[in-house]
């Protein structure tokens, strides 16, 4: 008979595939916004500087949460969550005001985006809970519906009072994604009522929830040519930098919308499109090739978690990755609407990159602590579910 134990052994089990894939997205990441940069005045020049002092740092903390043994975080995942939804109710009262929204807390030249971090807070508040209640076979009833749909409800809520779209978008497919993928089997009614819920909802969101701007990003994406230097501008030029780029791309530094200002918010939201345009279509997808690949890795760890809790936090991060990527890589070639996602390790922002390399960190610590098989009486293999 064989027992699962989990080994010490930090530098045996460490994951260098993980470790590798997601470095390499972060070096293309730092190169593509040295060349999307390269235009401006040394303010905005020395973006890619901040952006590896935020490598650095958030690197520094990823390595602090995969040393901890994630079981310890698991007892503190509903705090980690009340605080994180403390944090988007202090945004609504003491945030400041930017191009429309407020998402930001400053303490003097400091500032954060809590919704980011509350990517990771819900992701174990899920996990917390379905450790908690296992029965994944047995058919759900409308009472096991209510938990999760508050916990993702709450925060999602808050998100879209500040407003943020495109991360409330993200907390509630992360969670939809936890779900489908742990297989867990609903009531029929329980079903028709959740989609039911749903349908219902979507024209009161589009009533009181989106604000004005919004409405018009998603008009304009049904609509893409109806008003290409407003509210179509950015997606347009955006699809004319990847075409531009061909096959092989137009060489580093050297894509022409990106050089004469054609792109807006190219370091933030629409990095693909330079990186596309100076690179080509091989270079796209290498790019898109290696988040393929880092999202099924984290499926792969999530089946061969030790405990659920652990399946549950890897699946939510594979999502977390998915799903920014898509959202981003979907917005700048026209296939979504433009809702403000960043694209994991390239995009500049520090509370974006923090929290990617947070859940990285986490990713690494379920994989170091994967089960390893020692033998015992009987022939027979036990899991620690």
């Amino acid at each position: 008979m064989l027992r699962s134990t989990s080994s010490p052994r930090t530098i045996e089990n460490f994951d260098w595939t993980l470790f590798l894939v997601s470095a390499l997205i972060a070096v293309i990441g730092v190169v593509n916004l040295y060349s999307a940069t390269s235009v401006y005045t040394q303010a905005r020049a020395d973006l890619y500087v901040s952006q590896i002092y935020f490598l650095v740092s958030g690197t520094a903390f990823a390595v602090l949460i995969a040393v901890i043994d994630y079981r310890y975080i698991e007892r503190y995942s509903y705090v980690l969550y009340g605080l994180g939804v403390l944090s988007l109710i202090l945004v609504l009262a003491l945030g400041k005001n930017i191009r429309g929204s407020s998402r930001w807390i400053n303490f003097g030249t400091f500032g954060f985006q809590p919704s980011e971090f509350m990517k990771i807070c819900l992701v174990l508040a899920l996990g917390k809970y379905f450790q908690e209640t296992p029965r994944s076979d047995a058919p759900r009833h409308l009472k096991d519906l209510a938990l999760p749909l508050l916990l993702v409800a709450l925060p999602v809520v808050l998100v879209l009072r500040q407003p943020d779209l495109g991360t409330a978008l993200i907390l509630s497919l992360v969670s939809v994604s936890i779900v489908l993928l742990l297989r867990i089997r609903w009531q029929s009614k329980s079903m028709i009522f959740f989609l039911l819920f749903a349908a219902i909802s979507i024209p009161f969101v589009w009533k009181y929830g989106l604000q004005g701007y919004q409405k018009e990003r998603l008009l304009s994406f049904l609509s893409p040519d109806e008003d290409i230097r407003g509210t179509g501008y950015h997606a347009r030029n955006a699809r004319i930098a990847i075409g531009n780029g061909g096959f092989l791309g137009r060489g580093f530094m050297k894509g022409t919308q990106n050089q004469f200002y054609f792109l807006p918010d190219q370091y933030t939201d629409f990095p693909f499109a330079v990186y596309a345009e100076d690179w080509g279509f091989v270079g796209s997808f290498v790019l898109v090739s290696l988040y393929a690949f880092l999202v099924l890795w984290s499926l792969r760890i999530a089946s061969r978690s030790k405990d659920r809790f652990g399946a549950v936090i890897s699946v939510g991060i594979g999502a977390l990755i998915f799903w920014h990527a898509a959202f981003n890589l979907g917005m700048v070639t026209g296939l979504l609407p433009v809702v403000g996602v960043t694209l994991p390790l390239v995009s500049y922002g520090g509370s974006s990159l923090l929290t990617i390399l947070l859940s990285l960190g986490l990713l690494m610590n379920i994989s170091i602590r994967r089960p390893t098989l020692t033998p015992i009486r009987g022939g027979q293999v036990i899991l620690a579910r």
